[in-house]
């Protein structure tokens, strides 16, 4: 297995443990980190001796999102377009991957973070992580994938109101919502079980379902993160934005004008 510069990788068998490794910005996602990861996956993809894949964040979160500091030196067109590509780049290779894959939260999982969570096939989260769509709150629309991964797991108008909501929901509540799949006080001991669960089934089987499932939606999930990048692109333009990163710098409520 390749060496990542942001990630932490185990292989155990069959199962490859990815680890979200920048714990000092709560594994905020940077172009680097998104890259290495895109990165991993293709590499794992090709390796027919892993069946199941784990992602997790090292320290104190799983991931707290999108850099902001990163994003905010980020000018003109072009150079948002690419950034948008790559992430895009990583949320088909991990939805459409033929494995078997957990996101194993603890702490945060916001915005981006939570989008790479929800394209899993299965969201385990400690009881006192933290769970948020909240890209609202600096006037932003979901990116990677989020409009079409939460109209997946919750259906399309729940979707809207969790997005238009923005807000932060504890394990429980996101559990209550169908957001992720179970709650546990012993996050290690939860993932081990369901692993032992996995690899007590025909694995092969369950991959096929999962493909014939993503072959399915491929395109939808396509068209949905081309539509994200466009829109997002027009939301970064807006005043909302501005004074959503503004407010967000200075620590206060944002004073939203619908412009």
């Amino acid at each position: 297995m390749s060496i990542y510069h942001t990630l932490e990788i185990e292989q155990t068998g069959n199962i490859a443990y990815i680890r979200f490794n920048r714990p000092d910005s709560l594994n905020a996602l940077n172009t680097l980190l998104i890259k290495d990861l895109v990165e991993c996956l293709k590499e794992i993809t090709l390796k027919e001796s892993i069946k199941i894949v784990v992602l997790q964040g090292k320290g104190k979160a799983f991931s707290s999102g999108g850099d902001i500091k990163e994003m905010l030196q980020i000018h003109g067109e072009e150079p948002f377009f690419s950034a948008m590509d790559q992430i895009n780049e990583l949320i088909s290779t991990l939805y459409n991957m033929p494995k078997l894959t957990i996101a194993a939260i603890e702490g945060a999982a916001a915005g981006l973070g939570l989008s790479i969570a929800l394209a899993t096939d299965y969201i385990i989260s400690d009881i006192n992580s933290k769970i948020a769509m909240n890209f609202i709150g600096i006037g932003l629309i979901p990116d990677g994938g989020g409009h079409f991964l939460l109209k997946r797991r919750i259906g399309e108008n729940k979707a809207k109101q969790l997005i238009w909501e923005g807000k932060v929901l504890s394990a429980q509540e996101a559990l209550e919502r169908e957001l992720i799949d179970e709650i546990t006080d012993n996050l290690p001991e939860a993932l081990e079980r369901k692993l032992h669960q996995w690899n007590a089934k025909p694995l092969q089987a369950m991959i096929k379902t999962k493909k014939i499932y993503t072959e399915l939606k491929r395109q939808n999930l396509l068209k949905a993160l081309e539509l994200e990048k466009q829109a997002q692109w027009k939301m970064r333009q807006t005043k909302d934005h501005q004074e959503g990163i503004k407010a967000f710098v200075e620590k206060r409520k944002p004073n939203f004008i619908g412009e």
